[in-house]
């Protein structure tokens, strides 16, 4: 029995020594190298680029107020529409004191003036019945009231305008109402109810009460490499995709390219803007992440091969031409513009000839050889 048991042990180890050395011998045998093989073919080919930028609005305009106040309503919300000289928002007044006091002192002083005027043309006026003056000086007594009455309107006017923001002969285009300087949509008010807000001077832009632009007339803003600026001209078409919309893309019309460079990250790049031609079927909003892909040279027709048949030897570029009895021939080609797919061949190929491409592995992937 216990010959048996070392019989079989014995065969078991054997037929583990065999099935590693067949494991081992199949593993160093040479695999069989098999290529993609490719045809040199005419195609047509562009070359693109892709700008990335943002839908903004032509026009958009802050509306700020002409006075110095404190918000006390605001009529509108961002999203609504607006038309031109259309009333946004009404001020509180905040007068400043050493105007007000002027303005006060102004009044006081008209008042004074105009009731010593009253007295000199009743004085004269008498006088003038009786035919004790001339018409003449009974006239100079005329004028010198209706001057002194005016003075004392202009007078309390400024103070009124002063005090409340607006005149009691000109409430229509009062300074405390915040009127819309052109007709769109209002994309945005960051004051509330409350807020103190403040004109504009030569010391402080002012306080922006709200945010308007006509939103039928947007551009695309977007920044190009140097490279690539000096394949682009005015009325160039763009087709403009919008990440935020799925699906959707629009034409465009490039109208602006900048004449200096903004350095960016080391690069130079430089500013472009497009007309955008949307049909209004969705509705794009001002600040929307866009790209915008351009055309920069297209060729018809032309003979190209693969990029993934390049082999690249220092500087030169050669391809491996299959030959009549299947081996494959180095051959120096020259080159022309790629889509990143397919590349132009201007000398070294014929239309027709099959060239090497990636290497094909067991699992069936191809790889670059």
């Amino acid at each position: 029995m216990k010959r048996v048991f070392k019989y079989i042990i014995v065969i078991l180890i054997a037929a583990v020594l065999i099935g590693t050395f067949v494991f081992l011998f199949r593993k160093s045998k040479p695999q069989e190298v098999r290529y993609q093989e490719l045809t040199a073919a005419r195609t047509d080919i562009a070359r693109t680029t892709v700008i990335t930028g943002k839908i903004v609005p032509r026009n958009e305009v802050n509306i700020k107020p002409q006075i110095n106040g404190i918000i006390a309503e605001i009529f509108k919300e961002a999203g609504q529409t607006v038309q031109k000289d259309e009333v946004i928002a009404r001020l509180t007044v905040i007068p400043d004191m050493n105007s007000l006091s002027a303005a006060q002192s102004r009044v006081r002083l008209s008042d004074i003036n105009l009731k010593q005027v009253q007295a000199n043309y009743d004085r004269e006026k008498s006088l003038y019945e009786r035919n004790l003056v001339s018409t003449e000086e009974f006239e100079k007594a005329e004028q010198s009231l209706s001057q002194a009455k005016e003075e004392r309107a202009a007078a309390q006017e400024a103070l009124e305008v002063i005090r409340d923001g607006v005149s009691s002969s000109n409430a229509t285009s009062s300074s405390t109402l915040i009127r819309s300087t052109i007709s769109g949509l209002i994309l945005d008010i960051p004051v509330k109810v409350g807020n103190s807000v403040i004109q504009a001077n030569t010391l402080n832009d002012g306080t922006t009460v709200a945010t308007v632009a006509n939103m039928n007339d947007l551009i695309f803003e977007g920044q190009i490499d140097e490279t690539e600026v000096g394949s682009l001209y005015e009325s160039m078409p763009l087709k403009i995709s919008i990440g935020a919309l799925r699906d959707f893309s629009c034409e465009a019309q490039l109208e602006y390219i900048s004449p200096k460079a903004i350095e960016s990250n080391g690069s130079n790049q430089f500013k472009v803007k497009a007309a955008v031609r949307s049909d209004g079927s969705q509705t794009i909003r001002s600040g929307y992440s866009a790209n915008a892909e351009i055309e920069l040279e297209k060729l018809d027709s032309v003979l190209s091969v693969p990029e993934s048949a390049l082999e690249f030897v220092k500087d030169e570029i050669y391809v491996q031409v299959r030959q009549e009895d299947g081996t494959y021939k180095p051959v120096m080609i020259e080159t022309g513009i790629s889509d990143g797919i397919n590349i132009q061949v201007l000398s070294g190929l014929e239309e027709g000839d099959i060239v090497r491409g990636p290497k094909i592995i067991e699992d069936g992937s191809e790889t670059q050889e």
